[in-house]
């Protein structure tokens, strides 16, 4: 595990290396390597995830003079799981993930949310180290960039209702969901809701919350509905 590459990639070293070491380290890799004193990344994928906001709804207060409601659906679409897995990606974090083997061999959306509560850590790790200047250089870098491209092409807006108006028009049905999947314990529960049309599942969706799955089956059900 080349710390010093991942450093470079972000543009920051590390004063403390626990931080960075913790942001790599899943969960499940401490059940295998029980002897290793260096904390997974829950803990700082919490302090992460309030930074994250903090620093989104911060800009766009400054940024733009929108309505709550308006501001709240473009923040929603820049935090939420699918555009931290982007990132997570753009800086191949990934190669330096440690987990348990299980876990490894794990592929698709299990995979992503892995990768966007990694996201979430590093900037937690990167306010504990240098404090929230540091945390904005790299929210504004890789999270606000990406606004534009948000309201260009309509990415902020609800996905459950796009698909009800799509439904409705082309097969006179209202969809429905259901929640195949609750697990996790209490401080970071993940859901798995289905999106359906009729008797048929169209797709299917993880978030943090149910209403979260359910508007991740809805996005994910849209371009299948236009296929």
């Amino acid at each position: 595990m080349d710390i010093l590459q991942l450093e470079k990639r972000i543009n920051y070293n590390f004063k403390n290396s626990d931080f960075i070491c913790s942001v790599v380290t899943h969960r499940s890799y401490l059940n295998e390597h029980r002897d290793e004193r260096i904390e997974h990344n829950e803990r700082l994928e919490f302090l992460g995830d309030a930074v994250l906001e903090l620093v989104t709804t911060e800009y766009l207060y400054k940024k733009y003079n929108e309505p709550e409601g308006v501001l709240t659906s473009w923040r929603s679409a820049l935090v939420r799981g699918t555009s931290l897995t982007e990132i997570a990606k753009q800086i191949e974090l990934n190669e330096f993930i440690r987990m348990s083997k299980g876990e490894r061999m794990s592929s698709g959306k299990s995979r992503d949310v892995i990768l966007a509560n990694a996201v979430e850590a590093l900037i937690g790790a990167l306010y504990l180290d240098g404090g929230l200047e540091v945390a904005r250089v790299f929210v504004n870098k890789y999270v606000i960039e990406k606004l534009e491209k948000v309201i260009k092409e309509g990415a902020h807006r609800d996905s459950k209702s796009v698909l009800q108006e799509k439904c409705q028009d082309k097969h006179s049905l209202t969809p429905s969901y259901k929640l195949d999947v609750e697990s996790g314990p209490d401080h970071d529960k993940q859901f798995v809701s289905s999106v359906w049309l009729g008797d048929k599942k169209i797709a299917t969706g993880e978030g943090r919350t149910k209403q979260e799955s359910q508007q991740s089956a809805a996005r994910e059900a849209l371009p299948l509905l236009d296929s």
